[in-house]
C-alpha cells in the first residue's frame, strides 16, 4: 500500500469515529482533564478509562499495598467455590468463546462439554461481538475481520457435532455479564465455562461473573488456558514474579520437565444428544454478523487481507505442521531475516486462539529428537522460547496490571520528555522516513497487517529513540493495525524497545537503524519488495540511496531523505533520558 492510501485510509477510519478524539472543549468537561499531551494524542482513551496513572499508584501495586485483578478474581473464584460445586446441572451448559475459536486443546470447551455428557444435556457456544470492547482496546479492523471469518469455521465445526454457536453483538460493554446471564436463562443453563484472559477489565469482568452468577443460579467456571504455564505458577526463590526473561524461562523450563502433563493436549468437545438441533433450531440458524461499523474494511481491504489470511484452526495446524516439516531446521539462522520466509508465521492464529500455545509447543516437543524442551535441535529451541516469550508477557501483565493502564513497567520513566510532532509521526506511519528499512517494515504493516518482529524493533527502537516520539503512539498504531495484535506481547515488545519496560535493553543502546538494514537486509531484498521506489538502486545504496551516490535515483523516484540524523538523534536521546531518570545509568 502507498503512503497516500495509508493517509486516506486514516482519512476513512475518522469518518467511522475510529481514532477520532473529542475537541478541546468536548475533552476539557471530561473529568480529571488536564490537557496533557497524553489526553490531546489519545495515549489515554477518556471514554473508557480515567486519566494516567500516578507513579504512586504503580509503587503500591509493586508492594502489593493494592490488590491485583487477578488476586481479585482469584479470590472471588475461592469465596464461590463451595456453591458452584454444589450448583446442580440443568437443561444446558455454555461455553463461551473470546480468545480461543478453536474446538481441539480448548480446557474450558473440554470441561464444559465434559459436565453437558455427566448429565446428558446439550452444549450450546456462544460468542459476544462487543463494539465498545474493539474501541476500547485498540483492536484493528483486520483482526476484527479475522475474528468473524473465524466464527464461520468454528460455526461449521461445532454444527459437525451438533453443537450451535450463537454470535450476538451487544452494544454496551458494560452489558455484556447481564446479557449472558440472561441467555443462560433463557436456555436454561446453569453452569458458564470461559477461559481466561488477564488484561484489567477482563479480570474485573470475570471476577463480577463469577460472584453475581451464583445469586442467578449460574455457575461460572473461568479456566487457565490462554499460557502453556499460568501466571502465578512460577516464581523466584525469594518468591517473587520474575521480571527478566531468562531466569524466567529456565523456571517455565523446570515447571514443564517436573509437569508434563501440562502439555497433554484437551479433546475436541463430545458430540451433543441427537435433540439438540430440534430444541435449539434457531442457534444453529443463527449468522454471524458483520463488522460493526467501527471495524469496518473497504472492499478492497477485504479481498487483499483474505486473500493472505485464511481463518481457523485448520489452517492454523497446517501452517504449524509446514514450519515443523519443512522450515525449523533454519529457524536459528534464518529467523531475524525479514525477508527470509523462515518463520512460523502463526502468530494471528496464536493470538485469537485457533491454535493454543501448549499445541505449539508440544508439537515442537515432538518434532525434536528429545523430549527435553531445552535439548535436542537448535531451531525447535529457539522456537520454543520465542512461543514462551508470549507466556511470559501475560506473566508480567497479571503481576504488573498497571502496564494494562498507559504506564510503563518502570514509573519513572513517565518523566522523560517525549516528542509530539505529527509530521514526524506520519511519516514514520507511512513509510516515509528515509531509512529503507523503516519504510519497508512500516509499508509491510499497512499492506499486510503484519510485520516480522526483528523489523518491529527496528521500527519501534527508531520511533521511540530516533524520534523521541511517546512509544504509546507506536503502541496504539500497531494496534490499530496488526491482525496478530495482543495487548500484552504487543506492550512488552515496546517497552523493550523504548527501554521503558520490563527486561528492557538499556536505553543506552540505541538500534542504529542503517546497522539494522545493512545485517538483516544484506542484499536489500527486503527493501526492494516494499520500497518500491528503490527497486530499481543495487548494491549496499540500497540501504542509504542519498548517502551512498545514488541520489538522482532516490530523487527521480520521489523517495524522502532521511527525516532525522541517526548520529544527532543518539545523542538527544541520551541526554532526555538521563534527564528524565534524574542520572546516567539504566
Amino acid at each position: 500500500m502507498v503512503p497516500s492510501q495509508v493517509a486516506a485510509n486514516c482519512a476513512k477510519r475518522k469518518a467511522h469515529g475510529v481514532g477520532d478524539s473529542p475537541s478541546k472543549k468536548a475533552k476539557s468537561d471530561i473529568p480529571g482533564y488536564n490537557d496533557s499531551p497524553q489526553e490531546e494524542y489519545d495515549i489515554v482513551d477518556r471514554q473508557f478509562y480515567p486519566p494516567e496513572m500516578e507513579n504512586e499508584r504503580c509503587k503500591q501495586y509493586n508492594t502489593s499495598a493494592i490488590e491485583r485483578p487477578i488476586e481479585t478474581f482469584e479470590e472471588a473464584q475461592r469465596e464461590t467455590q463451595s456453591e458452584r460445586d454444589k450448583t446442580r446441572v440443568k437443561d444446558a451448559v455454555v461455553h463461551w468463546f473470546k480468545c480461543d475459536l478453536r474446538i481441539t486443546d480448548n480446557k474450558a470447551l473440554h470441561l464444559a462439554s465434559a459436565k453437558a455428557k455427566s448429565r446428558s444435556v446439550p452444549l450450546i457456544c456462544i460468542h459476544i461481538v462487543s463494539p465498545q470492547d474493539y474501541k476500547a482496546h485498540v483492536t484493528s479492523a483486520v483482526r476484527v475481520d479475522f475474528v468473524l471469518r473465524t466464527l464461520e469455521v468454528l460455526k461449521e465445526d461445532l454444527a459437525q457435532l451438533d453443537i450451535p454457536l450463537y454470535v450476538e453483538t451487544v452494544a454496551k460493554r458494560k452489558a455484556i455479564p447481564n446479557r449472558i446471564f440472561e441467555l443462560c436463562e433463557k436456555w436454561g443453563a446453569s453452569h458458564l465455562y470461559t477461559n481466561i484472559e488477564y488484561e484489567v477489565d477482563e479480570l474485573r469482568r470475570e471476577a463480577l461473573m463469577t460472584r453475581t452468577g451464583v445469586s442467578n443460579g449460574v455457575a461460572v467456571h473461568a479456566v487457565p488456558d490462554t499460557c502453556v504455564v499460568a501466571p502465578g505458577e512460577l516464581s523466584s526463590g525469594t518468591g517473587n514474579q520474575y521480571s527478566v526473561y531468562s531466569p524466567w524461562f529456565r523456571a517455565w523450563l523446570a515447571y514443564l520437565h517436573t509437569h508434563p502433563h501440562q502439555l497433554d493436549l484437551f479433546d475436541p468437545p463430545n458430540k451433543n444428544p441427537e435433540d439438540a438441533r430440534r430444541n435449539f433450531k434457531d442457534l444453529f440458524e443463527c449468522e454471524i454478523p458483520e463488522a460493526p461499523e467501527n471495524k469496518n474494511l473497504t472492499d478492497e481491504e477485504k479481498k487483499r487481507f483474505r486473500s493472505m489470511w485464511p481463518p481457523g484452526e485448520h489452517e492454523a495446524r497446517e501452517r504449524l505442521g509446514k514450519f515443523l516439516s519443512e522450515k525449523v531446521h533454519h529457524y536459528a539462522d534464518a529467523r531475524n531475516i525479514p525477508a527470509g520466509n523462515s518463520t512460523a508465521i502463526v502468530s494471528v492464529h496464536l493470538s485469537s486462539g485457533t491454535l493454543s500455545a501448549r499445541t505449539a509447543v508440544a508439537a515442537a516437543r515432538d518434532a525434536n529428537s528429545t523430549k527435553k524442551l531445552d535439548g535436542g535441535e537448535k531451531g525447535i529451541v529457539g522456537w520454543i522460547s520465542e512461543v514462551a516469550w508470549r507466556d511470559f508477557y501475560k506473566h508480567v501483565l497479571a503481576h504488573w496490571p498497571y502496564v494494562c493502564m498507559n504506564k510503563p513497567f518502570k514509573p519513572e520513566y513517565t518523566n522523560i520528555q517525549w516528542e509530539y510532532n505529527n509530521e514526524l509521526f506520519q511519516k514514520w506511519c507511512t513509510g516515509m522516513t528515509g531509512y529503507p528499512f523503516i519504510d519497508a517494515a512500516m509499508r509491510q504493516l499497512n499492506h499486510t497487517g503484519y510485520m516480522h518482529n526483528r523489523a518491529r524493533m527496528a521500527v519501534a527502537s527508531f520511533l521511540a529513540k530516533d524520534l523521541l516520539i511517546d512509544w504509546r503512539m507506536g503502541e496504539r498504531y500497531f494496534m490499530e493495525h496488526l491482525i496478530d495484535g495482543d495487548f500484552a506481547s504487543n506492550n512488552g515488545g515496546w517497552g523493550f524497545s523504548a527501554s521503558t519496560g520490563v527486561d528492557p535493553q538499556p536505553y543506552f543502546r540505541i538500534f542504529n537503524p542503517l546497522l539494522q538494514s545493512e545485517r538483516f537486509d544484506a542484499d536489500g531484498e527486503y527493501i526492494r519488495k516494499w520500497v518500491k521506489e528503490l527497486e530499481g538502486i543495487e548494491g549496499k545504496a540500497i540501504h542509504d540511496p542519498y548517502g551512498r551516490k545514488a541520489t538522482k535515483a532516490a530523487e527521480k523516484a520521489g523517495y524522502p531523505k532521511m527525516c532525522v540524523d541517526h548520529k544527532e538523534s543518539r545523542e538527544r536521546c541520551l541526554k532526555r533520558y538521563k534527564e528524565g531518570l534524574g542520572r546516567d545509568t539504566a
